[in-house]
């Protein structure tokens, strides 16, 4: 077993409450890449500023973003830019008891989908029905988790293109 794919501790409730948000995923990865200040992360998410700013201010009560250093906006204005620790990486929020995490994700998930023209090249969709023993969903499991948990693990390249990767294994209930 590779150990990177246990290396996840299990998330603080508050921590896992920080998770448990559509919006706060998407600003986590709005700033993965590029520090930005809560204006610009309202303008990017289509927010009200002084949400938007709610929700900055948990993430980094939490820890997930970083305030970067101050820097002069219009009119002189104070800004404070704000990067991805990528802490929500290492966490694991199964054991917390907070629900919500996996529906935020999904959300997520669908809201930044609902950006991209859909007939583009630059999308790859796979969906695939199987049928597995305990054993082989355990083994696939571990195997996704390794190979995500290494592209993790690398260093972003300066000249690649930004890229978001979702997958979910789950019971099909459709077909019992």
């Amino acid at each position: 077993m590779d150990s990177r794919v246990h290396k996840r501790r299990p998330a603080t409730e508050a921590e896992a409450k920080a998770l448990a948000s559509t919006i706060r995923l998407r600003i986590l990865r709005l700033c993965l890449d590029r520090a930005l200040t809560n204006k610009e992360i309202a303008a990017r998410l289509g927010a009200n500023p002084a949400t938007t700013l709610h929700h900055v201010r948990t993430l980094v009560s939490t820890g997930f973003l970083a305030p970067q250093e101050e820097r002069r906006g219009t009119r002189n204005s104070r800004e404070v830019p704000y990067l991805a620790t990528g802490k929500s990486w290492t966490l694991s929020v199964r054991e917390t008891g907070v629900t919500g995490g996996q529906q935020a994700m999904v959300g997520a998930f669908l809201e930044e989908l609902g950006l991209l023209d859909m007939d583009t090249d630059l999308i790859n969709m796979s969906r695939l029905g199987l049928r597995l023993t305990e054993e082989e969903h355990t083994e696939l499991n571990l195997r996704l988790a390794t190979l995500l948990a290494e592209y993790a693990d690398r260093p972003p390249s300066p000249d690649g293109h930004a890229y978001s990767v979702f997958v979910v294994l789950h019971p099909d209930l459709s077909r019992d």
